[in-house]
């Protein structure tokens, strides 16, 4: 019974987690979703936001309930800007070359805010009430379960956006970008969007990651649980974000536990890379994500 209950306080805490991974996720797949390429500078776009935010309120003197929304509208801009002056430039290019762009933007990110604010990590106190929930025998982390939950209203409200005009600009963007240029949908503008639309998310994931861990360089290696995550889920599914981050969550936090009791440490932080092997090998197109099949 011992056993259960601690599988159990693992897999719940584990599950909170891989919430707050889908939130980063949702950054990559909301790119993927209007212009099918792959955003490796989501890991430190989230660095740059809680650095934003952490900048508004212990710089600028800002109260948190403006701090936050500061933050939000302020990734929004780099997302655009993003789009606007690295990636419209690459129009025409290969698919990996523009991949290759990202990968560059997120190493540069990596290296130059902490340049600007300082390598220590910062406190980032948004209110979170860090006394633990007893559930019976199981813990549950209470920071971990009210981030969760703000991560898991916002992936929803990524969902229900792509039931709107603009939601649907976008989608039909990712469908067949020549045939929106044909029915005089701006595809360069929805990019644009979605790429804005991948700055306010990793700004909320930033300032929710930041308030737990603190805000310094390491929030950008948030990317390879993203990438995880999204891969499982499928690129261009929003849906699988919340199952795939519930997926490697409980994993990252349940296999580490019961392997090294036979001796095998450190798997931890070879989690999600073996879930990206696997989902590339098993199921390319990952769990809810469209599969294309082109005629040759």
């Amino acid at each position: 019974m011992d056993l259960l209950y601690e599988l159990a306080e693992l897999s719940i805490n584990g599950a909170l987690v891989g919430l707050m991974y889908g939130l980063v996720a949702l950054g990559i797949v909301l790119v993927f979703k209007a212009s099918s390429v792959a955003n490796l500078a989501q890991g430190a776009m989230v660095m740059v936001g809680a650095y934003l935010t952490w900048a508004a309120t212990a710089q600028l003197g800002a109260p948190l309930w403006a701090a936050i929304p500061i933050g939000i509208v302020a990734m929004y801009v780099v997302g655009r800007g993003i789009e606007r002056v690295a990636l419209r430039c690459m129009i025409g290019q290969p698919v990996i070359m523009v991949i290759m762009l990202t990968l560059g933007l997120e190493i540069m990110l990596r290296g130059l805010l902490p340049a600007i604010f300082g390598a220590t990590k910062k406190p980032l106190d948004i209110g979170l009430d860090t006394a633990p929930i007893f559930l019976g025998p199981i813990l549950i982390d209470r920071s971990y379960l009210l981030t969760g939950i703000v991560a898991l209203a916002l992936v929803g409200l990524a969902a229900l956006f792509f039931g709107t005009r603009q939601g649907i600009m976008l989608r039909a963007v990712s469908d067949d970008q020549t045939a929106s240029w044909s029915v005089g949908i701006p595809v360069e503008r929805a990019i644009g969007i979605s790429w804005g639309l991948a700055g306010v998310a990793a700004a909320a994931a930033g300032i929710l990651w930041g308030s737990i861990q603190g805000v310094d360089w390491t929030l950008s290696l948030l990317l390879i649980k993203a990438l995880a995550v999204a891969i499982l889920g499928g690129l261009d599914s929003i849906a699988g974000v919340i199952v795939a981050g519930l997926v490697v969550g409980i994993l990252e936090n349940v296999a580490p536990v019961y392997l090294e009791r036979i001796g095998i440490a450190g798997t931890r932080d070879v989690v999600a890379s073996l879930v990206i092997l696997a989902t590339v090998i098993v199921r390319p197109y990952g769990l809810f994500g469209r599969e294309d099949i082109e005629r040759v």
